[in-house]
């Protein structure tokens, strides 16, 4: 391994994994979605929808983990600002916070700087802050011994490291990932939100704080992927998976072979889902030059691609301002070239994408 001339870094951490097929193949898949969104033509607009979308999906699905109670459509209200009264006020403020910690992160990656435990503890000040009276201690390692419970059964499942031991792990930690040339990125994202987790440098938020740590990582490397992908979606879909994968770790004396694969395999399924809508988008955008759609149109159209159709509802929920007869009459023209086929009862006509369109 090598390290940056002059920096001096402590060997206690020295991550141990073996490269899988499971790993390999789902790296190839990061690769090949990596190089879809870096050569696709993707309209500026559709790009920072998608930006907003994942942020707002992000946000939810990595608070929703920890246990808020918001859903994703409430989410998305408290994003655009509107009023949701019967949402929890620190449920809100812990949404609002990841916006917050990821423009941190988001200025940082501009600095060049590199990552350092100020910037880990500054993260984690912003994803806490002014939340459940701030027992979190925002911004600071913990000086008590913190435990693991289980939610549903009340027993221990963890006994992170004592505190005293918090600073000095912290450290090595930093001092890896800054150092750290010869593990592919994704791996070093991978092993970064394991390592936080497991070091457990705070009294509350170490989940959050583990999964935009990991988030940095990967965009400091250059695999952004345009902003595009929600990580946490994926954990969330199945949380019982995901703590499986943590836990395999110290089940197998600190062996991150298996929460790896699931890592990788986890960011490769969310990249391939924005490669396909990214594919959908262009389907979009070529046949509505083709064949001469409206903006409205096109709106429509890319909800059949994503959706395999639509019903005039949804039409009216992308065009809200816009009267119901404009819209159906609008859906008719589609039907007349084939983008679109009508089925079922007058009243509740389902929009089928056409030949055309598939």
């Amino acid at each position: 391994m090598r390290h940056p001339k002059g920096m001096a870094l402590p060997m206690a951490f020295s991550p141990r994994f073996t490269i899988t097929n499971k790993i390999t193949a789902a790296l190839t898949r990061i690769e090949r979605a990596r190089g879809f969104l870096d050569a696709a033509e993707l309209s500026r607009d559709w790009i920072a929808e998608m930006q907003e979308r994942a942020l707002v999906r992000e946000a939810h699905f990595t608070t929703h983990i920890e246990g808020t109670q918001l859903t994703l459509e409430q989410a998305e209200r408290i994003f655009a600002a509107e009023s949701v009264p019967d949402a929890a006020t620190d449920d809100m403020i812990e949404l609002l916070n990841y916006r917050n910690a990821f423009d941190l992160v988001a200025g940082y990656l501009g600095s060049g700087s590199p990552i350092t435990e100020d910037l880990i503890k500054d993260i984690h000040r912003q994803l806490v802050l002014g939340v459940r009276g701030n027992s979190a201690n925002p911004g600071e390692y913990r000086a008590i011994q913190c435990y693991v419970v289980n939610q549903g059964t009340g027993a221990v499942t963890y006994t992170p490291p004592p505190p005293r031991q918090v600073p000095g792990l912290m450290k090595e930690l930093v001092a890896w990932l800054n150092a750290e040339e010869e593990v592919n990125p994704v791996l070093v994202a991978g092993i970064s939100q394991f390592r936080l987790v497991d070091i457990h440098p705070f009294c509350d938020g170490n989940g959050r704080t583990a999964r935009l740590l990991s988030t940095l990582c990967l965009y400091r490397k250059g695999y952004d992927f345009k902003r595009l992908f929600t990580l946490s979606e994926y954990y969330d879909r199945n949380r019982a998976a995901y703590y499986d994968a943590l836990r395999s770790v110290r089940e197998r004396d600190m062996d991150m072979t298996a929460w790896l694969e699931y890592f990788v395999e986890g960011l490769a399924a969310q990249l391939q889902e924005v490669q396909e809508r990214g594919e959908q988008v262009i389907r979009r955008d070529v046949l509505a030059q083709e064949y001469g759609l409206s903006d409205r149109q096109r709106a429509a159209l890319g909800r059949a691609l994503e959706r395999g159709g639509l019903t005039v509802h949804d039409f009216q929920s992308l065009c809200p301002r816009v009267s119901r007869r404009s819209l159906q009459r609008d859906l008719r023209a589609m039907v007349d070239k084939g983008l679109l086929i009508p089925e079922g009862a007058t009243n509740r006509l389902f929009y089928r994408l056409g030949k055309v369109g598939s």
